[in-house]
């Protein structure tokens, strides 16, 4: 038999902190060690963990596979967690519990399971656990810190919103790092004067391009079936504001993506658009910008590019940054 592909697929990996709400058993790991958590989820094994932040995002995204066939979905949503396949097993009987077409898992035993991204070409992995997230970012995959909030999911109507912002995120960070060092005006004056050369991109560019390919399918459903309904929408939710919002809309352009809305905000309050918009799942570099979103919607941080950097005083040289501490062996 065949080996089944992954290449033509959107694949998002996503772990089981982001996926559920594991406040309980993280509560036993801490409080009482890996032994008690053992014990604690062996016990619970029959009972279904409740949704994550993450969870209305992968349940409607999942839902779109009816666009393809059982033996050709166009989604696939696989497992990456730090849990071993015997904690884990609480984990996929609660998958099949809620009726996530999710099979597939990877389980290291308190390692870290970002390093496995490349073996799945995944798109993007979704973690609660933050220090997991940046090490994959700095290694140059697509990954986003899932903030504590409420999942957020309204009539099951299988729509699926999603939200980017543009720079260090879909972009690469080379025009924030003007604004940054040079001041609003300076960016100003650099994008209008770059406004037909597109960016680089960033982290999610790929995440883009494939739920851009969902879209076509979609439209090409509509062709064919009049009646149906579109569900994927798409909307860039950026602090760019005239003249500078030629070129992201040009770097779009360029990358053949579609996207249904853009709002280009000149630094008013993301969080009174995202209020609005309501979207399943919305992705930022910047964290303050995050801490109004999340009251709204659910909210991811992509740790990437000058916004994250630490600030070091000019005084201290390179080789006085401090060691970024190794991750421990909590569950995810």
């Amino acid at each position: 038999m065949a080996p089944y592909e992954l290449k033509d697929r959107l694949v998002i990996g996503v772990a089981s902190s982001a996926l559920f709400d594991l406040t309980a058993s993280y509560q036993v790991f801490r409080e009482d060690g890996l032994a008690a958590y053992r014990v604690y989820q062996d016990a619970h094994l029959d009972v279904p963990l409740a949704p994550g932040v993450a969870f209305p995002f992968i349940k409607r995204l999942l839902g779109l596979n009816d666009l393809g066939t059982p033996e050709d979905p166009p989604v696939e949503v696989i497992i990456l967690s730090k849990n071993d396949p015997d904690t884990g097993l609480r984990v996929m009987r609660s998958i099949a519990s809620h009726g996530l077409d999710i099979t597939r898992a990877v389980f290291t035993q308190g390692r870290s399971p970002y390093a496995f991204m490349p073996a799945f070409t995944m798109s993007l992995f979704l973690s609660h656990d933050e220090d997991d997230v940046r090490r994959a970012v700095q290694m140059g995959l697509p990954a986003g810190h899932v903030l504590s909030s409420a999942p957020i999911d309204d009539v099951d109507d299988g729509a699926l919103r999603i939200a980017f912002d543009f720079d260090g995120v879909l972009a690469d960070d080379s025009a924030e790092r003007i604004s940054q060092v040079e001041g609003l005006a300076a960016f100003h004056q650099h994008e209008f004067a770059n406004r037909v050369s597109p960016q680089d991109p960033g982290p999610l560019r790929d995440l883009l391009v494939n739920i851009t390919k969902l879209q076509r399918l979609e439209a090409a459903r509509k062709l064919v079936d009049a009646t149906y309904r579109t569900r994927v929408h798409v909307s860039i939710v950026t602090a760019r504001s005239a003249p500078s919002h030629e070129r992201a809309v040009t770097t779009l352009k360029n990358w053949g993506v579609m996207v249904n809305d853009a709002f280009f905000l000149g630094g008013i309050d993301k969080g009174r658009v995202i209020e609005v918009l309501r979207p399943h799942i919305f992705f930022d570099d910047q964290t303050p910008q995050l801490q109004s979103t999340s009251r709204h919607a659910a909210s991811v941080h992509v740790p990437y590019g000058v916004a994250n950097e630490p600030v070091v005083p000019a005084a201290v040289a390179p080789a006085c940054l401090p060691v970024v501490p190794q991750v421990g062996a909590r569950p995810a």
